[in-house]
Order: C-alpha cells, then structure tokens, then sequence
C-alpha cells in the first residue's frame, strides 16, 4: 500500500482529499506547517508528497526543495491557486514532478497520483505464482511464461501489483486504457476473458482472476 504525505493548512480541502485517497486505499498522512513538513517529508518513508504553495511557515516551494534534497527520488506534487507561466516555472525549478491548480476535481488528482506512482513503481511484482517483470514487459504463471497482447499485460501488472485488493473497472480503464476514457467497458469484460483463458483458468469458477459484481476486479494470490 502506497502511504501519501498531504502538505495543506486549508482544513476544507486537507481532510476530504485524505478520505478520497483512503477510499483508493492509499495510507494517507496530513499535516498544515511548513516545518512539520519538512521534518516529516525527509524523516519517514513516503511514497509520493502533495504540497500546497501557500503555507505557513516555510512556502510550499523551500518546502518541496528541502525534501528534494533529501529524498530526491520521492514524486512530489504541487497544488496551487496560481496558474501563471512563471508559477509554474518556479514549482517545477524547485523539484516538483507536477503540479495541479485549485480549484481541481479529485478524480484528476487521483490521475496525477497514480501516474507519479507508476513511475516509481518497482520491475518485478509477483502474487503467488504469478509473477510480472514490468521492465522486460515478461509475465509467468509458474514456469511457463505467458504470451499477452500489451493490453493483457498492462491489465494483469496492474491486478497483481494490487493482488488481495479490489481494483475498479474506472480505475483499469483509466490505467491501462487512457485517462480520458468514458464509455463502455466490454473491452474490458473481453480482456478478462482471455486473461483468465492464458492463466488457465475456468472461466465459470475462476481462482486467481475473481470479478466483484457492480465493483471491479481482484487478483488473489
């Protein structure tokens, strides 16, 4: 489980993007100072930090360059009530990965999370005797490796990095298809289908690759 660092001293928008982001079963840490989050973001382990421009104490953007100093591999994620060219400039100079501006959508939030974490996300994942290695694009169900089109194979990195957890069809869509997508999700429903058939398993009582009805999908090891 991913574990998040929220750097925001506006209460209203801290605490109901922490109960988003929980909900997407990330562990999620919030705190409203600058200093505290200079001290938290380079003393423990997280794997992405989002931090507001505008705070008290140091600014978000000695707040970003601290830590950059320290952690220089961890995602960093800017928000600001600013869009100016030179803002923008100025926040990715300072170290940050991206950037978003208030007022935004948690569901583009959420986009710009997972995108930062699938840039730092290990090679090799495995679930039982399921194994992917992300950088050589190879998949294997025990010894026999697997033959699967890009999409079976994005589908299946993402199920076995989350295996044990249900991941929805709005966030597969989203993640192996395009972050735009609207729409139907029969392709999906037609990738599971051969993914299942290429693990071999039966598709009337499956054991690795289970459907949760009106939800998504979940990989069990």
């Amino acid at each position: 489980m991913a574990r998040l660092l929220i750097v925001e001293d506006d209460e209203g928008i801290r605490v109901p993007l922490a109960r988003a982001l929980e909900r997407e079963g990330y562990a999620v840490d919030g705190c409203a100072d600058g200093r505290e989050a200079v001290a938290r973001g380079t003393a423990e382990d997280h794997d992405l930090i989002i931090i507001d421009v505008g705070l008290p104490g140091l600014d978000g953007l000695e707040v970003c360059r601290r830590i950059r100093a320290e952690r220089p591999g961890v995602p960093i994620v800017f928000l600001t009530a600013q869009d100016g060219e030179l803002d923008i400039v100025d926040g990715l100079d300072a170290g940050a990965d991206d950037y978003i501006t208030k007022p935004f959508g948690v569901a583009e939030l959420l986009a710009r999370v997972r995108s930062q974490l699938r840039r730092t996300t290990v090679d090799r994942v495995e679930a039982g005797d399921i194994r992917v290695d992300v950088a050589s694009r190879r998949a294997f169900k025990g010894d026999e490796e697997l033959e699967l089109s890009p999409k079976e194979f994005d589908l299946l990195a993402l199920l076995v990095r989350e295996a044990g957890r249900v991941v929805t069809r709005e966030r597969i869509m989203s993640e192996v298809w395009d972050e735009n997508w609207f729409g139907s999700t029969k392709t999906l429903d037609m990738h599971v289908s051969w993914l299942r058939r290429k693990l071999g398993e039966d598709a009337n009582d499956p054991r690795h690759l289970q459907t949760v009805r009106g939800v998504g999908l979940r990989l069990e090891p």
